[in-house]
């Protein structure tokens, strides 16, 4: 064998190792995968094309001379997930904690450079100390660089981000930018800066895990899409999610083989209270509309009055957002807002039709609400339904009141069709209070205030607590039995396959962001 040979083989060899043996064991002893074993299990078997697998760093500085490891902390190239072509990186802790550094960086960015030039999506796999102190500026140029490629990339293809150990500093601005975060319970982490800072700038003690642990996050602060108890899990998830996305804004998600039956489902007749102060659980409607399993989804424990997350219909792939009843009674809310208007706009992004299940009281009144923004939050939800030119319908099971009828998908604001179901509220706001304001004078000098206040009351509800005078002035398209809604929406979604929107020339709009 020649030199050279053995030369090249002994760095592909040690480009494998990562870090040694016993930080590979200390890596396993904490739970966690490596960062090869995590691309070997994401990826289809045998598609992984690794690229700039002898890299290493270029500084001399602090002894790191003598510490230079092929690979230098992290595995970049593309493969397959289900058959589909992805970018994929994964930071090699057991290298230097995985941190970052000049050459690392531009590893990382030579793979979202291909990764847009050939509309695939690109999925990190974060886990890292941060960046490498050694080098000084030089690694928060990498960081820039790599921000810089997250917004080209924004709205052109997919990127997922996989928090799977350590993301701290300014390192996790990356994924912040990205359109999903996945995290794993017990051993990752974000934050900006960690509890011994906090402690000494606030005098406040906080663990690791509850200052920016997976929990938190998903419960919190809502940065994290989902949680997933393990490595593989949360790899699994991942692949999951892809399936039901476009490899880029050009392209279509592709549907998957379904033979259509009558596609009636009786027990959506059966859903709503008689009283409508009752809650019902929206996921029972979800369920019955979408292809059996198919619902994924999103940000489940942060503004969970509002549901968001993809499924399917006769193989299609939709986004649902939908008010949720069974919590604070629906209401739009800063929360719900913000989750609702990013899930629309990504899907608007990547020609996913949206499907919205309403059932809204309003906005939650009080000064916390006022004073964190509702105005401009709730303002976001609206501008994203606005925006958005992709395949919309609108299904009001119940109330819709307000300027929250407005913002959630409505006919004023460009939605394809929209129908209710005989049970929907379509109105000003609801009865009690609305008959309170437009007849005190009545009640007030009625010798039986209560029962006046019931008459006028009764009234109200005949005029507007009912889906016919919204039918009356064109604003629904229909009123419809609620066991046939899979099959209109089913109907509307091939109807508007090939939807196309002429839209203002500008170079972008200005969301209140």
């Amino acid at each position: 064998m020649s030199k050279i040979i053995k030369r090249w083989q002994d760095a592909i060899k040690a480009a494998k190792m990562g870090g040694g043996i016993k930080r590979i064991e200390a890596q396993h002893e904490k739970g966690k995968m490596t960062a090869r074993e995590r691309i070997s299990y994401f990826l289809d078997p045998g598609s992984f094309h690794e690229l700039d697998q002898l890299v290493v760093h270029r500084i001399s500085d602090f002894g790191m001379e003598d510490k230079r490891i092929t690979g230098d902390g992290v595995v970049t190239g593309s493969g397959q997930v289900n058959g589909q072509f992805v970018y994929v990186f994964a930071q090699d802790f057991t290298v230097f904690g995985g941190t970052l550094s000049e050459t690392n960086a531009q590893k990382i960015c030579k793979v979202m450079d291909l990764a847009l030039q050939n509309k695939k999506p690109i999925i990190g796999l974060n886990d890292s100390g941060g960046a490498r102190i050694q080098e000084g500026v030089a690694s928060l140029g990498g960081y820039a660089d790599i921000f810089y490629r997250n917004v080209q990339c924004s709205g052109v293809i997919p990127q997922i981000s996989a928090i799977m150990g350590p993301c701290a500093g300014g390192a996790v601005y990356s994924p912040a930018m990205t359109d999903m975060i996945f995290m794993v319970e017990d051993t990752s982490y974000m934050f900006l800066t960690g509890p011994e800072v906090v402690k000494t700038v606030t005098n406040e003690e906080v663990s690791t895990d509850d200052l920016g642990g997976a929990k938190t996050h998903a419960s919190k602060t809502g940065i994290a899409h989902h949680i997933a108890k393990s490595d593989a899990d949360c790899l699994d998830d991942i692949r999951h999610v892809l399936t039901y996305l476009p490899a880029n804004n050009e392209s279509k998600v592709e549907d998957l083989p379904y033979t259509l039956n009558e596609e009636v489902r009786p027990v959506l007749n059966d859903i709503i209270p008689e009283s409508p102060n009752l809650p019902y659980d929206m996921h029972t409607v979800i369920e019955a509309i979408l292809d059996h399993d198919s619902f994924f989804e999103l940000q489940a424990d942060y503004g969970g009055n509002i549901l968001v997350g993809f499924g399917r219909i006769a193989g299609m792939s939709v986004g649902i957002v939908a008010n949720q009843p069974a919590n604070l009674a629906g209401v739009l809310d800063v929360d719900a807002s913000k989750k609702g208007g990013r899930f629309v706009r990504f899907c608007d992004a990547f020609n996913i039709p949206l499907v919205v299940l309403e059932d809204v009281p309003g906005f939650l009144p009080g000064t916390d609400q006022e004073w964190k923004g509702i105005i401009t939050e709730g303002a976001k939800l609206l501008y994203a339904f606005s925006e958005a030119t992709v395949p919309r319908i609108t299904i009001i099971t119940r109330k819709a009141y307000g300027g929250a009828y407005c913002v959630m998908n409505s006919k004023h604001i460009g939605a394809d069709f929209n129908f209710a179901w005989p049970s929907a509220e379509v109105a000003v706001m609801g009865a009690k209070g609305a008959a309170k304001i437009i007849f005190r004078n009545d009640i007030a000098s009625s010798d039986d205030a209560e029962k006046m206040a019931e008459e006028k009351e009764e009234l109200y509800n005949d005029l507007f607590a009912n889906p016919f005078k919204a039918a009356e002035l064109g604003y629904i398209d229909g009123v419809i039995q609620p066991s046939d809604t899979r099959r209109v929406i089913i109907r509307c979604l091939k109807e508007l396959k090939d939807k196309a929107v002429l839209r203002p020339v500008r170079k972008h709009g200005n969301i209140p962001l």
